[in-house]
C-alpha cells in the first residue's frame, strides 16, 4: 500500500482538505493561478504609483490577504488556507506572465467554474488587496491616490471584470 495518493487520486487534488469547495471544479493549474494571483497583486502594487514604497504598503497587502479568511465566500477561504499552507501542486511553474493577463485568465475560469457569488467575491477580495497596498492600509481617506495607482486600480478592476 502506498504511502503517498497516486495521481488522480481524489486525496492527492490540490483542494482536498477544503470543505464545502467541490474538489473536482478546478484542475491544479486553475488553482495554482487562483492562489497565487493575490501575492504577485501585492508585488506588482508595491512596484506601482507612489515611488517610495515601504514594509508597510506590503504588510497592508498581507492583512488585506488574510482578511479574505472572514469572507463570505468558500472559495476566498480555501484560497487563503491555501496561501498559508501552501497547498500547492508540485511541478515546474509556468513562465512568469503579465499580471493583467493572469487576472483575464482567472476571470474565465472563475466564470467557466465557480459559484457566481464565489466568483464576485474572490474578484473583489483581489481588487481589495491592491486597494490596500496602494493606500498602504490606510483606506481611500488617507489622501487622494496618485495617477499611477489610480491607473494601476483602473486596469486590474478592468481586467477583473469589476468595471
Amino acid at each position: 500500500m502506498p504511502s503517498q495518493p497516486a495521481p488522480g487520486d481524489p486525496l492527492s487534488h490540490p483542494l482536498h482538505g477544503f470543505p464545502n469547495v467541490a474538489i473536482d471544479v478546478f484542475t491544479a493549474r486553475e488553482w495554482e493561478l487562483l492562489v497565487r494571483l493575490p501575492g504577485r497583486v501585492i508585488v506588482a502594487a508595491t512596484h506601482t504609483g507612489a515611488p517610495r514604497r515601504s514594509v508597510r504598503e506590503g504588510l497592508a497587502g498581507l492583512d488585506a490577504m488574510a482578511a479574505g479568511r472572514a469572507f463570505d465566500s468558500d472559495l476566498v477561504r480555501a484560497v487563503v488556507a491555501a496561501v498559508y499552507a501552501e497547498r500547492m501542486p508540485n511541478g515546474p511553474r509556468p513562465p512568469a506572465r503579465d499580471l493583467l493577463d493572469e487576472c483575464r485568465d482567472a476571470v474565465r475560469v472563475l466564470n467557466d467554474r465557480a459559484d457566481p457569488a464565489d466568483s464576485a467575491a474572490y474578484r473583489q477580495w483581489v481588487q481589495s488587496i491592491a486597494a490596500r497596498v496602494c493606500t498602504g492600509g490606510r483606506g481611500p481617506a488617507a489622501g487622494q491616490l496618485g495617477p499611477g495607482d489610480r491607473r494601476f486600480l483602473a486596469d486590474l478592476g478592468h481586467a477583473l471584470g469589476m468595471v
